[in-house]
């Protein structure tokens, strides 16, 4: 079993060595290539204020934030749920980055992300494989038509939830959906549709030519040499 979860992170600035810390964390659970939505969200208070160009970017008022739990009280949880999976993160070491001074700075507590999980940066697999051009989320979106008019700001749910369409867009498509005999589903970007083929319908059978049909079609093939100045085979 292939579990795989797309996170993103929001913070109130660009730096850990400045004291900022993470305000929200969203993640997207994928198993064997199939969507489960048994995704992970929270909020965090930070004790502190964001960025005034942080704040531009993901509109979370230090308001808004006041009564939700800080960092140490949703730890566990969060370790529990991410825990043996690959994480697929657009820019990686930002947000592992991120994640690992949070958790530096609880008492007792010596554990990184990396210790935990496989981490995989989508980033550098964008790059690879569109080298040249630019890679960012919104420009994937573009390149694969996957739709995020709904994206007016950023937020880590929202985040990877497309970074999770992005990704098997890149990857293939989704090779793994529940749906009943002969449906047609759509993932949740309403651009890729993929069709389920019924194991009840009774597929073509393929038939070898015989021996006689073989002669004839040697013999066929014996005239036309003759007839041709040029031959494309044999």
């Amino acid at each position: 079993m292939l579990r795989q979860i797309f996170l993103d992170t929001e913070t109130t600035g660009l730096e850990t060595r400045d004291g900022h810390r993470i305000i929200e964390i969203g993640c997207v659970e994928m198993i064997d290539r199939k969507l489960t939505h048994n995704n992970y969200h929270q909020y965090i208070q930070p004790d502190r204020e964001s960025d005034a160009a942080a704040l531009q970017v993901h509109g979370i008022t230090t308001e808004f934030l006041a009564d939700k739990p800080r960092f140490a009280e949703i730890s566990e949880d969060f370790l529990k749920y991410i825990n043996g999976a690959e994480l697929i993160i657009h820019n990686a070491p930002f947000d592992i980055g991120f994640l690992n001074y949070e958790l530096s700075l609880l008492p007792g507590r010596s554990t990184v992300i990396e210790n935990q999980c496989e981490i995989n940066d989508s980033l550098v697999l964008a790059r690879q494989m569109h080298p040249g051009q630019r890679n960012s989320l919104d420009a994937l979106c573009k390149r694969y038509d996957i739709r995020n008019e709904h994206r007016e700001l950023h937020g880590a749910l929202l985040d990877s939830e497309i970074l999770a369409d992005v990704y098997l867009a890149m990857t293939g498509g989704q090779t793994a959906l529940l749906l009943s005999d002969d449906a047609t589903s759509e993932i949740e970007s309403g651009e890729i549709t993929f069709n389920r083929v019924s194991s009840k319908r009774k597929l073509l059978v393929v038939l070898n030519a015989n021996t006689e049909e073989l002669s004839v079609h040697h013999e066929m093939m014996q005239e036309i040499e003759k007839a041709s100045e040029k031959r494309l085979w044999n």
